[in-house]
């Protein structure tokens, strides 16, 4: 199996919605030409930043047929899957396959606590119901269950599980994947924006980025400079982009994210109740750190 498209900056896309909390087609048009045009190497549709907890089942199809449709083979598109039940997730994976995806993402059941051999039958189930790629999604401070190195393992010996995400913030988990799963061609890209460099010395394939969805050229700027070698450039890249990654704690998860992007001007829409956006003392903070980034206009000036 090709899997060597995974890599790079791959942003979590934000889905804009109407004032119905309905999918805004042409609001996901622009925000997918948007990171394109920054540079990365991929898109992930329905991520926790694409706040697909509070889509509808037509709305979640439909950011995957758009996403798919407006990237036109740019750059491949993952579809993210977060479901309960191991017969929902074998849905979603076979349609999100016809609408376009190129690999999908799997996030373990929420609210449940399975054991360790039951995530690893849904993973399996899953996996098998698609020929597509299969990325785990290891964020065990969301959903409350963790993916081990152990049970990861023996996930990297089925062939069509191909690589994890790894947003647990925990370096020492991160390294383990990757020293586990190394001599396979596994994937491990890191979740946690402030990771990513170290992720790369490690031996990571690259990250999955909410940053990325308001400055993807700086995102970029550090997987390109440590591939290139220059791991000084990569690490100051790295240093800039830490005060937006870090201003995501200004509001709920994961509402800083579309605040900066409406304050980029992509006009996202409002974050999906019952999250609301972040305070106006909060708001100013924010776009203060994206005047430092350079990427909207100091009130001074306008």
């Amino acid at each position: 199996m090709d899997t060597s498209f995974i890599r790079g900056v791959i942003p979590p896309i934000v889905t804009p919605v109407d004032g119905e909390e309905r999918l805004d087609e042409q609001g996901l048009r622009r925000i997918v030409d948007h990171v394109i045009e920054g540079g990365v190497h991929g898109i992930l549709a329905l991520g926790s930043n694409g706040e697909f907890f509070g889509l509808d089942p037509g709305d979640q199809q439909r950011v995957v047929a758009v996403t798919a449709e407006q990237s036109a083979g740019r750059v491949p598109v993952y579809a993210g899957i977060a479901a309960i039940s191991t017969r929902e997730g074998m849905k979603q994976a076979r349609k999100y396959g016809e609408l376009g995806a190129r690999a999908i993402s799997i996030l373990p059941p929420m609210f449940i606590t399975p054991t360790q051999d039951e995530l690893f039958d849904h993973f399996k189930k899953i996996a098998e119901s698609t020929s597509l790629p299969v990325l785990l999604y290891n964020n065990p401070d969301k959903v409350g269950n963790n993916i081990t190195p152990a049970l990861l393992e023996r996930l990297a010996e089925i062939p069509n599980i191909v690589g994890i995400k790894d947003s647990s913030g925990d370096q020492t988990l991160t390294a383990e994947f990757i020293r586990r799963t190394r001599a396979k061609g596994f994937k491990v890209l890191a979740g946690r924006d402030i990771m990513i460099l170290s992720t790369l010395v490690y031996g990571g394939a690259g990250c999955v980025a909410s940053t990325a969805n308001v400055v993807p050229r700086l995102v970029v700027e550090i997987y390109d400079k440590f591939m290139a070698g220059d791991i000084q450039g990569a690490l100051e890249a790295q240093y800039r982009l830490a005060p937006l990654r870090m201003a995501w704690n200004l509001g709920s998860f994961p509402v800083a994210t579309k605040d900066a992007v409406n304050l980029i001007g992509l006009q996202a829409g409002k974050p999906i109740l019952p999250n609301t956006s972040c305070s106006e003392e909060n708001q100013g903070k924010l776009r203060a750190i994206l005047e430092g980034l350079g990427v909207i206009r100091s009130s001074q000036d306008q």
